[in-house]
């Protein structure tokens, strides 16, 4: 049992990176800090090939416009069409999230078409074979963004192992419940491991810390009704808790002196923290570019990073696929939904890149 209960994590971190300034966000911070270290490993390339650097200010700029405009595009159009469509503006709203990394995808390759036109001495699989590999640890920097914010996770794991989402429910508590809330904590529990089951069903606590003012008996019973409803009632919580709504809501009610201190315990569902994995597989494949390109640079045959990152990549994303819930409600009468399906083509670009590169074989060694 003991063993069990450091198996799982309750997650939920503040997706703010300083408490109290809430526009400045994890997300938003690895999402820059990828383009900004990108540009320096582009730079560094540029000069070991033998290329203008300054042009690596304009590649930026094609970038940056192209993954924000081409995965908020990709989403508007492969997940949500009906929803954004008919409420266009809806589709600038870019901060209520909602991006795809297939359609990021789609609009750099375009982009860099563009760009390749205007930069003397550098063709289009040339610069595509540089660009893939900063993409490659860029992407992985984003899923650590996800994972800040508590958004796109795996499936239960039906075990006592994974990650509860607790963020959701603590802000329907902190922004919801009738009272003045100080502050709303959710952790895991020492003292409860005896109910753990091993069936993906696992203890957690809520600690409430209300500003004194009220009188006990009507405190507890806005806790009894708004704190029980907000987590049998609202899909966020549904979606990561499981509390039975046929029980009275278990908590107890401590006066701390300055503040009330509502323990309220509850229980949430593991699931695989795929954001993980993914991270954790584009930065591996990340090295693997670097270092094919550490090691043979110029006389790499256009096209085998480009082929490479896109079988890699979109390879790994179709088995995480498994893993992770669905975005959207049409993907579950799915055989494969919809992040899968879009990678099956591009894994297949990939492979054919591969084999045409692999024929022209490696550039001999400059005199």
């Amino acid at each position: 049992m003991i063993e069990n209960i450091l198996n799982y994590v309750v997650w939920s971190p503040n997706p703010a990176v300083f408490s109290g300034f809430e526009r400045l966000r994890w997300y938003s911070l690895l999402f820059a800090l990828g383009f900004i270290i990108s540009q320096q490993i582009m730079i560094y390339m540029f000069k070991q090939e033998g290329h203008d650097e300054k042009w690596v200010d304009k590649l930026t700029i094609y970038m940056v416009i192209a993954t924000i405009i081409g995965a908020r595009l990709g989403h508007v159009l492969f997940y949500e069409p009906d929803k954004y469509l008919s409420n266009p503006i809806d589709i600038l709203k870019v901060w209520e999230g909602g991006l795809a990394s297939h359609g990021a995808a789609i609009a750099i390759l375009i982009a860099l078409w563009m760009y390749a036109r205007k930069a003397p001495g550098q063709s289009y699989l040339w610069i595509v074979d540089r660009i893939v590999i900063v993409t490659a640890m860029t992407g992985a920097m984003i899923r650590v963004g996800n994972l800040m914010n508590s958004e796109i996770g795996g499936k239960p794991t039906d075990t006592d192992s994974g990650f509860v989402f607790a963020r959701d429910s603590e802000e329907l508590i902190q922004n919801l419940l009738k009272v003045e809330v100080l502050d709303v904590s959710a952790y895991k529990p020492e003292d409860r491991q005896n109910e753990l089951k091993g069936e993906g069903i696992v203890p957690v606590n809520f600690d409430i810390s209300i500003q004194k003012g009220y009188q006990e008996e009507d405190l507890r019973k806005v806790i009894e009704t708004d704190v029980k409803y907000l987590l049998t009632r609202y899909n966020s919580s549904l979606k990561n808790l499981m509390e039975d709504p046929s029980q009275p809501l278990n908590y107890e009610l401590m006066d701390k002196g300055d503040h009330f201190l509502a323990r309220v315990n509850t229980f949430g569902i593991t699931k695989y923290p795929t954001q993980i994995y993914e991270a954790i597989s584009y930065l591996l494949i990340f090295l693997l570019l670097l270092m094919i390109w550490i090691r043979y640079k110029e006389r790499i045959p256009d096209g085998l990073l480009l082929g490479l990152f896109l079988v890699t990549v979109f390879g790994m994303r179709f088995v995480w696929e498994f893993l992770k819930e669905n975005q959207v409600d049409f993907e579950e009468d799915l055989a494969f939904n919809m992040g899968q399906v879009l990678s099956i083509p591009l894994v297949i670009g990939g492979l054919a890149l591969i084999v045409y590169a692999l024929k022209k074989g490696f550039k001999p060694v400059k005199a």
